[in-house]
């Protein structure tokens, strides 16, 4: 029997994502039934939580919905007898995301929020946070599931399963907006195509593209090679050389951009600095464009602005995963989820990105195998830079931190990865007490 008037907590409520998560619990409200939703945040996000919150509740009443929006600055009320808690915070707000981005520019390494030297900050940064999340959610809601969509997601829900006794499954927008990317090119509806996704969160491979259950794989790597190229908001949308996609032969990530055209993306990245400004820069005006909207007591409806903030789909997947949790659905979704021998290249207990059942048991992942040579160096490298990436962020450790940033294949060199440690741990001491 399925227990009805649900309560769900969102760590990070005052984002500007919100609004998409509550169209999402508006869109299913008949086969979802969230009575309580409790939006948390911290006392500096008080403003923005005001703002999101009161677009909430416009929504809901549009809607005529029964769910009750309540607003909090206390975590532990939030979690307390929760049944599922959503985290999409950011630790330091978007200030913390330029410094992770300017951080390696200054020494010709990529800046990302996700990727590389700017990647390993953030989880620094989120470690200590979620982990503190964690011990609530033991305490007051032993039975609630944590779906984390705070980025990096495969690193954040991975030092879950690995410290806590938290039942966890992680989610990215990336393996959703490539689907979406190839029904756009097809001219087909999203529901038609499905694609086998092999790797980690960013770090993706679409490994198979089937349209109506028909292999379309070659097909559409000759389209790419031919010069149609899927990107996102987030990344710059530099062109793949033909013969390096068909010598790949499946569907790469906009973020493997980063890892091969590393070069070209350095540039980019560094023209755009000086001229717009760094992703996080431009991200930040949008923001502040955002929540002027929001703050219009006439708007009722997620506004279609919120797709240029590079997020789109993010929360509507969570509340889809949500939703098939809740209900024992047994149908399939791509999420971070203990690997458990999946991909054969790979530890047991480290987070993969990949195709899984969803039931009211969590996520299964299906089996994959061994991966092909052309990829499995990068993933057994990133991955080790993720397992490093995590003791460090979990111990506060300067040399196993050390270690994890020079093996990063983005970063050229110890003394390199050295340089930029001492910066980053120097600009974020408020948020590393691990590091005191």
């Amino acid at each position: 029997m399925f227990k009805k008037d649900l309560k769900i907590a969102v760590i990070g409520g005052g984002s500007s994502y919100t609004p998409e998560l509550i169209e999402g619990f508006i869109k299913r409200y008949n086969e979802l039934p969230v009575k309580d939703l409790y939006l948390v945040d911290i006392e500096e996000g008080k403003e923005k939580l005001e703002i999101v919150g009161g677009l909430a509740k416009r929504m809901v009443g549009k809607a005529g919905v029964g769910i009750n929006i309540h607003l909090t600055l206390d975590r532990r009320e939030a979690i307390k007898d929760a049944d599922f808690v959503v985290t999409q915070f950011r630790v330091g707000g978007i200030d913390a995301r330029i410094r992770d981005e300017k951080i390696p520019l200054k020494y010709d390494v990529i800046g990302q929020e996700t990727t590389g030297p700017g990647g390993f900050a953030k989880a620094q940064r989120t470690i200590p946070v979620i982990l503190d999340v964690c011990k609530d959610i033991e305490e007051l809601a032993p039975n609630a599931w944590l779906i984390n969509f705070t980025n990096p997601s495969g690193v954040i829900t991975e030092t879950v399963l690995k410290h806590t006794n938290v039942k966890a499954i992680g989610l990215c927008n990336v393996p959703i907006g490539m689907v979406y990317g190839v029904a756009e090119m097809l001219e087909v509806d999203p529901k038609r195509v499905y694609i086998d996704f092999a790797g980690l969160n960013h770090l993706v491979w679409g490994t198979h593209i089937y349209l109506d259950g028909e292999d379309i794989t070659e097909k559409l790597i000759d389209s790419f090679a031919g010069g149609k190229s899927l990107s996102m908001k987030n990344v710059p949308q530099l062109p793949w050389d033909p013969d390096f996609i068909k010598s790949l032969g499946m569907y790469p990530c906009p973020y493997h951009r980063y890892y091969y055209l590393t070069d070209q993306m350095l540039e980019k990245q560094k023209e755009e600095a000086a001229t717009v400004g760094t992703r996080g820069e431009v991200v930040k005006k949008l923001e502040q464009e955002l929540f002027e909207l929001y703050k219009d007591p006439n708007l009722n409806i997620k506004p279609p602005q919120l797709e240029k903030r590079g997020g789109a789909y993010y929360s509507d997947a969570a509340c889809s995963l949500i939703c098939s949790i809740y209900n024992d659905k047994k149908d399939i979704h791509v999420v971070n989820v203990r690997n458990n021998g999946t991909i054969a290249d790979l530890p047991d207990d480290v987070v993969i990105e990949t195709n899984a059942i969803i039931d009211r048991n969590g996520a299964h992942p299906i089996n994959i195998g061994h991966v092909p040579a052309k990829i499995r160096g990068l993933m057994q490298a990133v991955k080790a830079y993720e397992e490093l990436t995590i003791e460090a962020g979990v111990k506060g450790d300067y040399y196993t931190a050390l270690q994890a940033l020079t093996i990063h294949p983005l970063v050229p060199s110890a003394m390199i990865a050295k340089k930029i440690l001492d910066d980053i741990i120097e600009q974020n001491r408020d948020y590393l007490p691990q590091y005191k």
